[in-house]
């Protein structure tokens, strides 16, 4: 757990740290503070404390602290060229061990996958820094081809390089990836994404935390949180994952997890659509973003036409997909409101237990076309990006969503996308939001799916149609 914590950089949940180092133990929470009592002998001083908990969060305090691995991402986040040869050899030197040795079954699944990645994203870095010694402009002749021929290994898709001009770039040979993981050439991995995405916090207007990741590089694309999103599941998810990765390659994709879900504040006070907006802002204002364009999916389309009515001189243009402008308390039948409630009611009985069941509700109508792999998938990514009572709060929170009146307000260029046979949200919302949108462009897409699956053709002509979007406007 100490190297999860030190590795991570950031706060956990308790209940998530329980999950991944205890096979359900009597009690967890009690294993949890024995645990983080022996740590703090090992860690703590007189000077600073390192092992920072508080009744929802664990965090490793590391001011003080020398991480090497994560010394050596720092070192390699530019290009490497004001790198020694000194210092290149002790990087390949550490590198050339099994990352946290020792650890493999610590933890629960989760946590082995975890520590596969981290273990990827460190053969990774050892290629770029065996690269960065072969094309040296100072390395001796007869060393080039040992360090060639240990780049070569570690990276058999590297080119063979020539001599470095003294001159050029430094990145100019490596067969690596740039440091936001997303070059062009590379095919198209979402794993790299959870790799090399950076995860901060922010603070909203109640003191809630709202959990940001940004990845890649150029012009912000700012995706609005939707519920059920989680800033590191998502990037597995036959829903999310290829589609991030697309988006960043040309882009700084920003992300959030909404408050209530995620790796953001799960205890809060208050889960309305006014501060969805307000996190929004939040967001915003603590990344400095100036002007950008907003990709609003589901309930996420209604925060994003908010903030653009809010902020005109900030939003450069609207992605809104499978959304709606007002929710299912202003337009449902009698019957279909006792169907609702009597949904919500099982929501919170059962979200989080082992029977996927409850679950399924959702998963059935967000993707009926989906295969029975990405089902199961949902249900349990469903359980672990909420509380059961936050799922029913958000269920309640989206049916007051209305912002009818704001439609004709948005001045910003908007494209509305929207499955044609979705069984979450119909598609005559989606008409609707464009309708109502001054020159909004609507794009009808042939998916029964509310969350676009990306092996269905539906995702290739959504994601077609955003890139063009972007392209004809500049933004």
């Amino acid at each position: 757990m100490l190297a999860f914590l030190i590795a991570t950089g950031r706060p956990h949940r308790r209940e998530r740290l329980c999950e991944l180092f205890w096979d359900l133990p009597d009690d967890p929470k009690a294993a949890l503070r024995w645990a983080l009592s022996k740590l703090r002998k090992v860690v703590d001083c007189a000077e600073r404390a390192h092992i920072i908990a508080d009744r929802e969060r664990v965090a490793f305090d590391a001011n003080g602290v020398g991480v090497d691995f994560r010394d050596i991402e720092a070192s390699l986040s530019g290009d490497g060229g004001d790198l020694s040869i000194e210092a290149l050899e002790e990087m390949a030197q550490q590198l050339d061990a099994i990352l946290l040795d020792g650890l493999d079954g610590a933890g629960d699944e989760a946590f082995d996958l975890w520590l596969m990645t981290e273990r990827e994203n460190a053969l990774a870095a050892r290629a770029k820094v065996l690269g960065l010694l072969a094309t040296h402009p100072a390395l001796p002749p007869l060393a080039v081809p040992k360090w060639t021929r240990l780049w070569q290994q570690a990276d058999p898709g590297a080119a063979t390089p020539p001599p470095r001009p003294a001159n050029a770039p430094s990145g100019a040979f490596c067969g690596r990836a740039a440091a936001d993981g997303l070059s062009r050439s590379q095919p198209l991995d979402p794993t790299v994404g959870l790799r090399t995405q950076r995860i901060g916090f922010c603070q909203a207007a109640d003191d809630t935390k709202i959990a940001f990741a940004t990845l890649g590089s150029g012009p912000p694309l700012l995706k609005a949180a939707n519920w059920l999103s989680h800033l590191e599941f998502d990037w597995g998810a036959p829903i999310w994952g290829r589609g991030f990765a697309e988006l960043a390659r040309s882009r700084t994709l920003i992300r959030y997890d909404e408050r209530g879900c995620g790796l953001s504040d799960w205890e809060v006070r208050d889960l309305s659509f006014d501060v969805f907006v307000k996190d929004l802002e939040a967001v915003v204002d603590t990344l400095g973003l100036e002007r950008f364009p907003l990709l609003g999916i589901s309930q996420g389309a209604a925060v994003c036409i908010e903030y653009a009515v809010r902020h005109p001189e900030r939003v450069s243009g609207l992605i809104l997909l499978g959304g709606y402008a007002s929710g299912w308390r202003h337009h449902a039948s009698p019957d279909e409101i006792v169907r609702r409630e009597a949904v919500r009611n099982l929501t919170e009985v059962g979200w989080g237990t082992d029977n996927p069941a409850y679950r399924h509700i959702f998963s059935q109508t967000f993707m009926p076309d989906a295969g029975p792999a990405e089902l199961a998938w949902f249900d349990e990514f469903q359980r672990l990006t909420t509380s059961p009572r936050n799922a029913a709060r958000f269920q309640d929170a989206f049916g007051d969503i209305d912002v009818r009146d704001h439609l004709a307000d948005v001045k910003a260029p908007t494209i509305v996308l929207h499955a044609k046979e979705d069984q979450r949200i119909s598609i005559d919302q989606g008409r609707a939001l464009a309708a109502g949108i001054p020159g909004a462009r609507f794009v009808p897409l042939d998916s029964k799916n509310h969350v676009l699956v990306d092996y269905e053709p539906a995702w290739d002509t959504c994601m077609k149609a955003i890139f063009e979007f972007l392209a004809e406007y500049r933004i």
